[in-house]
């Protein structure tokens, strides 16, 4: 496992970077961001990803499952000058029936979409969220590039460096990761990692399923999350390589922009 996955803060900032200066200005291809706009993060963790936008005086709000992490992100902006105007919520999405029926602008899921069950029901519940000129903005790996099934999580040195493993079928993948000594609540997160793959094609095929239309899109062969993380300039897939199903293997994030 790496240190950054341990130490939530420096995540927290790690996210944060990348969106201040490759989300952020990638978004704005699309609408203008100012302090008008209204933001929801869907699967926020510690809301590193809200900071530029509360930064630029945006009503912000973001929704993450899991306790901790909002407890994290309470703490993490508890003396920022701003943040009246951020409000972080621990709850399962699904639950979550509108927003007091409040729409927001700008919807965005860094590192979510990938996680979560049956994405077809939720970008048709997400609609209830979203202005009829809202957009979202989606960045995730596709299942099947090297590390797509995020066993850079593992504990075990060897494991969390070795790419493409996790697309063994899942009997052994399982024996794999407990022949090293993987704790049983990691598989169990790794396991449920690979029930909600997702591809580039089934991405646009839900995409289409529920009505929304792609206003930007690009595959980066270098993650722009890449620089923080290992000094690596970003790198967008080259024409020429974006071969349906082949390109899965090698882009390391889709960024896709959608509206209505």
């Amino acid at each position: 496992m790496q240190e950054r996955h341990i130490n939530r803060e420096r995540y927290f900032k790690e996210q944060s970077f990348t969106t201040k200066k490759y989300v952020i200005p990638y978004i704005s291809e699309v609408i203008a961001i100012t302090s008008e706009t209204s933001v929801l993060e869907i699967g926020c963790g510690e809301g590193g990803n809200l900071l530029p936008f509360i930064e630029m005086g945006c009503k912000v709000a973001g929704v993450d499952i899991l306790d901790n992490k909002i407890a994290n992100g309470i703490e993490y902006y508890k003396d920022h000058p701003q943040k009246n105007n951020l409000e972080l919520i621990a709850q399962d999405i699904y639950q979550i029936k509108g927003y007091g029926g409040f729409v927001f602008d700008l919807i965005i899921m860094r590192d979510t979409i990938e996680h979560i069950p049956d994405q077809d029901r939720f970008l048709e519940h997400v609609k209830s969220f979203l202005k009829p000129e809202g957009i979202i903005f989606f960045a995730f790996p596709p299942w099947r590039m090297p590390f797509g099934g995020h066993q850079q999580i593992c504990h075990h040195k060897w494991l969390s460096k070795l790419p493409y493993f996790h697309i063994l079928p899942e009997f052994l993948y399982r024996r794999t990761l407990t022949l090293f000594g993987e704790a049983e609540v990691t598989i169990q997160d790794l396991i449920d990692i690979k029930n909600t793959r997702l591809s580039i094609a089934t991405f646009h095929k839900i995409l289409r399923n529920r009505g929304f239309k792609i206003k930007k899109q690009d595959y980066y062969m270098i993650n722009p999350n890449y620089e923080v993380k290992f000094g690596l300039q970003p790198k967008k897939l080259p024409g020429f390589m974006a071969i349906p199903f082949l390109k899965d293997f090698y882009t390391t994030a889709v960024y896709c922009v959608v509206g209505r």
